[in-house]
């Protein structure tokens, strides 16, 4: 038997090897009709899942987007009687009414330097007392321990000025009762200019330091714990696995929070320091949400008013994109 190829049974055979490769390189085949519905035919068919949706959705367009048709009144000289149409148009006249007052440097130092300090001072201490509860023994005194911590969080904002005036009293007040027994001369805290910025971020801390520490304790469970344990046979003390496995583990959460913290750092909460205000310590308790309400509700410049509100967002808004940005360059977790 011959066992020579003609050169059309090596062409047969040449063909033959070259089919998979053909077969392989070809385009998928298009899916099927039924697969590519229209969107209306989508949302049909999942429809329970856009009933659940819908009251988050009309939140969002009737108490977020809807007011934002309001914020034309910056741009105007509103009058009530007149409306938003037929209101006068003066374009930035407020924008640079406010920018050259008086008291805007006051009022931008004082938001900053409030919203700064208690940002460096108080962000990380719910990532503190997060790993430090994630490494109690006994799960009992864990759960004791974050209820304690978590529990001034569902105070009332009134009720903790209410404390802080009565434990800070110049009369009757548990710290100047303190002070007198140790030989000092009692304080004047509320009236004092230089001391309500400690009080208010101090009481910021003990009220609300527990409910962010929730949210680390819950990205501190999503933790492999495998690595925990060969850390431990590797003869890793507790110290070392809280910085090289607990606090690597949670970056992305202290990162997200941080950029929403920064982007909300011209948005100083208006009830506190309005509620901890005095005619005394206006110096430094004047920000810039208690002006926008003195100015607008109670000397009834809406116009000015807005104006300043809405300056006070695009710098929030400026703040959060270049953080954002700076997050992304630096290959950590952003928003978007």
């Amino acid at each position: 038997m011959s066992h020579s190829l003609t050169a059309t049974d090596v062409g047969t055979a040449s063909t033959t090897d070259a089919e998979p490769e053909e077969t392989q390189a070809s385009p998928p085949e298009p899916p099927p009709r039924r697969a590519r519905r229209r969107l209306p035919l989508r949302m049909l068919h999942a429809w329970q899942l856009y009933v659940l949706l819908a009251p988050a959705l009309v939140y969002l367009i009737v108490f977020k987007y809807w007011p934002m048709y309001g914020a034309q009144i910056a741009f105007r000289d509103y009058n009530p009687v007149d409306g938003f149409f037929w209101s006068r148009w003066v374009g930035l006249d407020h924008f640079v009414a406010f920018v050259t007052s008086f008291q805007f440097e006051r009022l931008v130092a004082n938001t900053l330097t409030i919203n700064t300090v208690g940002l460096l001072v108080a962000f990380p201490v719910p990532i503190i007392l997060a790993l430090i509860v994630n490494q109690l023994p006994s799960e009992r005194f864990k759960r004791m321990t974050q209820t304690v911590l978590y529990a001034p969080s569902f105070i009332s904002v009134v009720v903790i000025v209410g404390m802080i005036h009565l434990l800070f009293s110049p009369s009757s007040g548990m710290v100047n009762h303190a002070i007198s027994l140790l030989g000092g001369e009692p304080i004047f805290f509320m009236g004092t200019p230089e001391w309500f910025r400690p009080l208010y971020i101090g009481s910021d801390i003990w009220q609300n330091a527990g409910f962010s520490m929730i949210i680390y304790l819950a990205a501190l469970t999503a933790i492999d714990p495998s690595l925990h344990e060969a850390a431990r046979m590797d003869g890793a003390n507790r110290f070392q696995r809280i910085r090289h496995i607990d606090i690597p583990g949670i970056l992305p959460v202290i990162t997200i929070l941080f950029i929403l913290a920064v982007g909300n750092i011209f948005n100083l909460g208006f009830e506190k320091v309005y509620l901890m205000q005095t005619d005394l310590n206006l110096p430094t308790s004047e920000v810039i949400n208690t002006y926008v309400y003195k100015t607008g509700l109670q000397n009834a410049q809406f116009s000015y008013s807005a104006a300043i509100g809405l300056f006070n967002s695009v710098l929030n808004l400026l703040l959060l994109l270049t953080f954002n940005w700076v997050a992304k360059k630096a290959n950590q977790s952003s928003l978007w």
